[in-house]
């Protein structure tokens, strides 16, 4: 069988990776340590999260994914990241709607559950990239408060790269952030009645 020019040196760069990750030592973190923040109303949030997970595990990065609006088993992500080692995606909604004006006890609780989970992750230097999807939307429906997830971060380990999802970024995570990409809605095929698709959206 006739593999692509240069399959065997991608194929010995992820075998290394896949190596030094079992050994649990990670590949050259140079540099890590920043704050992205992705907002905005255009689509895309959370899958460039994604993609930069995909790729810091590729690399044999530790990766830990904390899904504030999202419930076990409705999204594909959750699904993959158990046949991608280096890549954890622990979903921390309630199976219920969450009213913006006036979110329930359970689920400010939950929300807590999520922040003291990635707080812990992040200042116990046991993963290299942490992810905090749909934290800016928890802030602006009252789950948790901006002040708790600045703490977060500012207790965070030396080399501990985090990302913050979600539209309504507030300016105290704008100014905090090395990093802000505003996603801009152009057009969305919502408008002609396309819903949520399971692989695309979910």
């Amino acid at each position: 069988m006739r593999h692509p020019p240069n399959i065997g040196r991608a194929l010995s760069v992820r075998d290394t990776a896949l190596s030094e990750r079992a050994h649990g030592l990670g590949m050259a973190k140079e540099g890590f340590g920043l704050v992205h923040v992705y907002t905005g109303d255009g689509k895309g949030k959370t899958t460039s999260a994604l993609g930069l997970a995909m790729r810091a595990s590729g690399r044999g990065c530790r990766v830990l994914m904390v899904q504030f609006m999202k419930t076990d088993g409705a999204y594909g992500e959750q699904w993959a990241s158990r046949e991608l080692g280096g890549l954890e995606v622990r979903p921390m909604g309630l199976d219920c709607l969450i009213h913006a004006d006036a979110p329930s006890p359970a689920d400010v609780a939950k929300a807590h559950e999520g922040l003291a989970m990635a707080a812990q992750a992040m200042s116990s230097g046991d993963w290299d990239l942490v992810v905090l999807d749909e934290v800016n939307v928890a802030v602006r429906w009252g789950l948790v408060t901006e002040a708790e997830v600045l703490g977060a971060l500012r207790s965070r380990a030396p080399g501990v790269e985090v990302v913050l999802t979600g539209r309504y970024a507030p300016p105290s995570f704008v100014e905090m952030a090395d990093l802000v990409t505003e996603m801009r809605c152009v057009k969305h095929y919502y408008q002609k009645g396309v819903l949520a698709r399971d692989g695309i959206e979910r």
